[in-house]
């Protein structure tokens, strides 16, 4: 995979996960007071998909820079 075909999987991948990441953040606002531990669990996985969102903004920084793009 060329560096510019895997920078255009990272932007997918980012996109993808933004939105995830959204919709559940979105869904833990919906969900009662009584669904403590649905909840917890929501925003401990929308935080994991945080960090693999940071992990792919510093690969796409880098490929990037290596492409000589911002």
């Amino acid at each position: 995979m060329s560096k510019r075909d895997e920078l255009r999987q990272v932007d997918a991948d980012l996109e993808r996960l933004r939105a995830e990441v959204a919709a559940l953040r979105d869904q833990v606002g919906e969900i009662g007071a009584t669904d403590a531990v649905e909840r917890a669990q929501m925003i401990n996985m929308a935080d994991e998909q945080q960090s693999l969102i940071t992990e792919l903004e510093a690969r796409r920084e880098a490929l990037a820079n290596a492409l000589g793009e911002e």
